[in-house]
């Protein structure tokens, strides 16, 4: 690989103007393919179409009071709305909060609150589930939904984002700072509610252009396809900043309410995909079909994140396709930290070398790097100076700052262990996180939503190993006096956590248990647990 040289930071930045903008000046540029879940439907989106219309909602919210640095959330799906609106709270200087649909009524009443909301702009589903709470968010003062704004459910108040594409109103252009706030991210922690995770206009717009260019290998000419939903970092990585830095299209398809992998190999021989990005559960399901069957007949990169993916799915679709499946590690908190970069060695099942911009460290507990061979926490250095890219701060979270930025470093959570080549391999998360199928699944939030349940009186959750999947929720639960263990109770208490927090964290195993593993100050000891759980009890 020949490494990218630094990154200029600039005083001021705005990705809508800076980058859409630039593209949007060659009129039939392609920015988005859009397709509804069996291709029977496709639309073409240009960057100038994508230029004009986050210029009119910048217009509708600055016309309702609405200044450069409110927080504004944002839950659509995989419909091009969701990308004229975070261009147009970006070229407005408004914070954007996005979030994935699945949020329950509960998740959007902390979340608004939490981050201070003052806006929001949501497909009908979630303007749903938001008009449930919006008593409880005194601070909402305006109200978007994609559509008509006259859905079913809705009271009264709610602008529907197609009357604001009928205006032809001017926004006023905001000048933004390279240090100003553009993006908060919420991401599961072991305690507590999930942590703000703060993004400027260069760490996150600016910053992946090393991850469109030097992980993701993408040009002008290409049609990239990221499976990620749109509420989680992955899609600002790689269904946005990434591509779009490069002048790249992206396609986009309306998820099926189940993954199907044989129309995911259908749609990549279909259409003109250059580049796929997936999260190895992905790829896991679809080298069990006949890949020689449906070749994708413009894909040249491939490309992996979330999770660690085996070698034996890397052998069996180079096989089958030609190409080596690259993966990469990065987080919420950050850009691209370690790949595989094209054109460079691929060691099957290694996260691969340092992403440019990046100092990577594995280093003890005494702060000092460990040598070769040995595992220690992964660790980005941040002194003497401050990588671009790396998030500013948890918002509100004096104590998980302390936690996560120590003497040079800031600490990312996870073990690996670096080779004599300088290539990293993940051993595993430090703490208690789960993941699973590319989501990251704090046991807090899970156990939370069992014991709201009257049969739950105590509940521990942790990660079990699972083939597809790499981990899946499992949780052990003491039951509440009169209750019985059963088949029944556990999918009822099941089903009970899948309306109280979102639909994927659910536990896909329950063991019911008469007393959980504890310290002698009370607190479960989780790593008994994962240790029964890796054991299959």
């Amino acid at each position: 690989m020949t490494e990218s040289p630094r990154t200029p930071r600039p005083e001021r930045y705005n990705f809508a103007r800076d980058v859409v903008d630039r593209w949007a000046r060659e009129e039939r540029k392609l920015a988005i393919l859009w397709a509804d879940e069996r291709r029977e439907k496709q639309v073409r989106v240009t960057f100038h179409e994508i230029a004009r219309r986050s210029r009119q909602l910048t217009a509708a919210l600055q016309a309702r009071a609405h200044a450069k640095g409110d927080r504004v959330a944002l839950a659509i799906g995989r419909e091009p709305e969701w990308w004229y609106a975070m261009i147009g709270l970006i070229r407005g200087g408004f914070v954007a909060v996005p979030g994935t649909t699945q949020l329950t009524p509960k998740d959007y009443e902390f979340r608004i609150g939490a981050a201070d909301i003052s806006a929001v702009v949501a497909d009908e589903a979630n303007a749903r589930k938001i008009e449930t709470i919006r008593s409880k968010c005194p601070g909402l003062k305006t109200l978007i939904v994609a559509g008509s704004g006259d859905g079913e459910g809705l009271g009264e108040g709610w602008l529907g984002l197609d009357e604001v594409f009928e205006r032809e109103a001017r926004c006023v252009e905001t000048e933004t700072e390279g240090s100003d706030a553009c993006l908060i991210y919420f991401t599961s922690g072991t305690t507590g509610a999930p942590k703000m995770v703060l993004h400027t206009h260069i760490s996150y717009p600016l910053g992946h252009r090393v991850t469109g260019e030097t992980w993701l290998g993408l040009g002008p000419e290409d049609l990239h396809w990221n499976l990620s939903d749109t509420g989680w970092a992955k899609a600002a990585w790689s269904s946005l900043f990434g591509p779009w830095s490069q002048g790249a299209a992206v396609f986009v398809q309306r998820p099926t309410p189940k993954f199907d992998a044989q129309a995911t190999l259908d749609t990549l021989a279909a259409l003109p995909i250059t580049a796929f990005c997936a999260p190895p559960t992905v790829y896991r399901a679809l080298v069990t079909l006949d890949l020689g069957a449906t070749p994708a007949r413009a894909l040249r990169q491939c490309v992996a994140a979330g999770e660690p993916l085996n070698p034996e799915v890397i052998a069996t679709w180079a096989k089958a396709t030609g190409i080596t499946i690259r993966d990469g590690y990065g987080q919420t908190e950050t850009t691209i930290l370690v790949g595989n970069f094209p054109g460079g060695t691929v060691k099957p099942g290694s996260m691969g070398r340092p992403a440019p911009e990046f100092e990577i460290e594995v280093i003890g507990d005494d702060l000092k790097p460990v040598a070769d061979g040995k595992e220690g926490d992964l660790a980005v250095r941040v002194r003497p100076s401050r990588p671009l890219g790396l998030f500013v701060e948890y918002l509100n979270n004096p104590e998980e700052n302390a936690d996560k930025f120590r003497g040079d470093y800031y600490i990312t959570g996870d073990r690996a262990i670096r080779d004599e080549d300088g290539y990293l391999w993940f051993v595993g998360r430090a703490d208690d996180v789960i993941l699973s199928a590319g989501y990251r699944i704090g046991p807090f939030e899970v156990e939370s939503a069992l014991v709201e349940h009257p049969a739950v009186q105590e509940a521990a959750v942790v990660g079990a190993p699972d083939p597809e999947r790499y981990q899946i929720v499992k949780a052990y639960v003491i039951l509440a006096p009169g209750y019985a263990p059963s088949d029944a109770l556990a999918q009822e208490i099941q089903e009970h956590v899948k309306t109280v927090t979102a639909p994927y964290k659910y536990p896909r195993q329950i063991d019911f248990v008469e007393e959980l593993p504890k310290t002698i100050s009370g607190k479960i000891r989780r790593v008994d647990l994962r240790s029964e759980a890796a054991r299959g009890r």
